[in-house]
């Protein structure tokens, strides 16, 4: 199991630009022991939610703004700590996420809420700066002919925007964090196969051009377990707890899976969604998110402390489906409900030693 935070690898901003009641590093901690009412000790995991970006993104319909930020407020409430809430992009290109100012100036006022979004290139960087993001996701696609589709420049030119945008981060002097989003870093639907050395070395030329740090995402759901222990193994090795966050898509059933293997591989942040909604538009196949109710209620029966209450993401999710008549929604616990005897399996071993 994990022996270090990866969430703790870089500095954040400022206590005047986190949002109120947060410490001064990238990720608040999620509370242990008697200020969450679970046993102390418990090693514990970071969920990020992703559904209203990469969610909403691949969705017909536009959420309104007020409903946007009702989620987030019940995200929060449920004990959510870190939310994307959105995507500095042209409104022609995405219009469901026209209004993520409007979002991320709201995520800004709950306090301990880390709030960040996405950001394709520059320009959407100085946005992201200008509104005050606590952090901004820059994605490369590790596929060449997916990097050309979805973001109309090769992988390596995708390094170089990285380079402008740390570049016009610490001009700004805001010390918002950047992350590298590393995707189809197990295939590609467009491309095929890509290869593992080109995913590392797209990682660490991320890393040099100025990323804090960086994320390995499976966009098109190719990924399986041996696949990710080898993959994250590598790249832990290569750049330690800069490594700092998994995305999975559960398109092809593994999600869950692939999470618990990177988990075992010392990964301790994870990106999910909300009923398992998202996609990619310029990914054909790439459907489902790893559902963040999922992927908490497995964590937590592992003895894991996500600091998330479980019971509240599922009335969330019901109200989330309420706005999304019609979408097509995944993830199983909502169907088969909590267990009866607690949370956590067999508490009482979780201070045993686990055999490798």
């Amino acid at each position: 199991m994990p022996a270090t935070d990866p969430t703790a690898a870089a500095p954040f901003a400022p206590s005047s630009a986190l949002p109120s009641g947060a410490a001064a590093s990238v990720d608040p901690p999620v509370p242990t022991g008697a200020a969450s009412g679970r046993p102390a000790g418990r090693p514990s995991a970071q969920v990020r939610e992703v559904g209203l970006r990469d969610g909403l993104q691949s969705i017909a319909a536009t959420v309104p703004t007020h409903r946007k930020m009702a989620w987030i407020a019940a995200a929060h409430a449920a004990g959510q700590r870190e939310i994307e809430v959105g995507s500095f992009v042209p409104a022609r290109l995405l219009p469901q996420l026209a209004d993520t100012a409007e979002v991320l100036a709201f995520a800004r006022t709950l306090p301990g809420l880390v709030a960040s979004v996405l950001v394709p290139n520059l320009k959407g960087a100085e946005r992201a700066l200008e509104c005050g993001a606590h952090l901004m996701v820059v994605p490369l696609s590790a596929s060449h002919a997916h990097s050309l589709a979805n973001l109309r420049k090769t992988p390596d030119e995708v390094v170089a925007e990285v380079a402008r945008i740390r570049a016009a981060r610490d001009a700004s002097g805001s010390r918002t964090l950047i992350e590298g989003g590393v995707g189809t870093a197990f295939g590609c639907t467009l491309q095929g196969d890509v290869a593992e050395s080109e995913v590392l070395r797209l990682m660490q030329a991320l890393l040099d051009a100025g990323a804090d740090r960086v994320s390995l995402a499976d966009t098109v759901g190719y990924a399986d377990p041996q696949s990710v222990l080898r993959l994250f193994g590598k790249a832990r090795a290569l750049v330690g707890d800069r490594l700092a966050c998994a995305h999975f898509h559960d398109t092809r059933g593994m999600g869950l899976a692939n999470a618990y293997a990177a988990w075992q591989t010392g990964v301790a942040r994870f990106d999910a969604s909300l009923a398992g909604i998202g996609g990619c538009p310029h990914a054909p196949g790439a459907s489902g998110n790893v559902a963040t109710e999922d992927l908490a209620f497995m964590l937590e029966r592992m003895g894991v402390d996500t600091g998330l209450d479980l019971p509240g993401l599922l009335a969330l999710r019901e109200r989330v489906r309420g706005w999304l008549d019609g979408e097509t929604l995944h993830g199983t616990l909502w169907r088969a409900g909590l267990p009866k005897g607690g949370l956590v399996a067999h508490p009482e071993a979780l201070a045993e030693p686990v055999s490798a």
